[in-house]
């Protein structure tokens, strides 16, 4: 596609998310620099700038951009914070989250995908740190975070990622079977929370252990 049309593109999606409530000027401005279709196959490229999910490798999707720009707006980002998210994907939610300002680590399960999506990582935003490994255990060799947030649907909330948690620090994550509730939560301290909670969603689930190349 020409590049003129896909700014176009980019930019009437922009718009979009600022009807349908997103008000973040971060998040925004992250939205109209950050290039999606660069995170898809170039036969999706047309598809790029609609506001709905799409295939990536290994039978996986990125997400719908109003999803990511909701998840993002709830966590409250600002310059500078340590941002873990679990479940890199398509590497697009991390792109976002870097363009604000934040020092951000991502962990993929599945091997080939995350080849695939450090690659494009190195090249689109290459102070992102991308892991191979399980989100339900984190990664604690980097802890704490001030923020997680989570790109799929978790059973329950992973007791190791309220522990990577600083005080006062965010996570979001979807939470539930099939269809999800977004929670935000605030660590107050190693014993006390604030949970709060933003409607139903659905997510690919979040799966324990890692899946090596075949």
């Amino acid at each position: 596609m020409d590049s003129y049309l896909l700014k176009g593109a980019q930019k009437a999606l922009v718009e979009k998310l600022k009807n349908k409530g997103i008000s973040d000027y971060n998040v925004l401005n992250a939205f109209s620099v950050v290039e999606r279709h660069q995170f898809l196959e170039s036969f999706f490229w047309h598809k790029a700038y609609e506001d709905i999910p799409l295939p990536i490798y290994c039978d996986q999707t990125i997400s719908q951009p109003y999803t990511v720009a909701y998840q993002t707006q709830l966590l409250s980002v600002d310059k500078g914070d340590k941002i873990l998210e679990i479940g890199t994907g398509s590497g697009f939610q991390a792109a976002i989250l870097n363009a604000m300002g934040a020092k951000v680590y991502t962990i993929e399960r599945q091997a080939e995908l995350y080849q695939i999506t450090k690659k494009l990582l190195n090249r689109m935003a290459p102070r992102v740190i991308a892991c191979y490994g399980d989100g339900f255990a984190g990664l604690p060799q980097y802890a704490p975070f001030d923020k997680i947030i989570v790109t799929c649907g978790a059973p329950v909330v992973p007791e190791a990622l309220l522990n990577q948690l600083k005080p006062n620090g965010i996570l979001v994550i979807p939470v539930g079977q099939g269809e999800q509730v977004m929670k935000r939560i605030t660590k107050i301290d190693n014993q006390n929370y604030k949970e709060e909670t933003f409607g139903n969603f659905i997510f690919v689930p979040m799966l324990e252990n890692i899946v090596k190349i075949k």
